[in-house]
């Protein structure tokens, strides 16, 4: 049985931009629902829930797509689909070792995304830590 191929660093890096500006709008949205729980006042570096809560909006949103059917909306566009490695979309389990996964290679100065170009597999640490892969969907014809 053949492995569907990975998809190349600069897929990754644009499906990633993509769905980094679909996130930067969550976030907005988010903050404007919370706002007025911090009586209209804007966030202080001392209080650690606001950070934490955008970290939660930013699981929820790769979880659900991570878990219902692999793709986000970057994904999508970029034809790449988030599998486990038995070929189903990943639990929430997975998308939450593979959330953190990411959050580390991105915390390495992207070193964890930078491993695809040198892996024999294509594979970055997140996929390895999570058990999960990406992998490009070619044209069905």
């Amino acid at each position: 049985m053949d492995l569907p191929s990975p998809p190349g660093f600069l897929r990754r890096l644009a499906a990633a931009g993509y769905d980094a500006f679909l996130l930067l709008a969550i976030w907005f949205f988010a903050t404007a629902i919370a706002l007025p729980f911090n009586a209209g006042q804007a966030f202080a570096s001392d209080q650690f829930f606001y950070p934490l809560y955008l970290l939660g909006i930013s699981f929820v949103f790769y979880g659900w797509f991570w878990t219902h059917g692999g793709q986000t909306l970057g994904l999508r566009a970029w034809k790449v689909k988030v599998s486990a490695l038995d070929g189903r979309s990943p639990g929430w389990r997975q998308a939450g070792i593979r959330f953190l996964g990411g959050l580390l290679s991105w915390a390495c100065l992207g070193l964890g995304f930078v491993w695809c170009l040198f892996d024999k597999n294509g594979q970055c640490w997140h996929d390895y830590l999570s058990k999960t892969r990406l992998v490009f969907q070619e044209e069905k014809r």
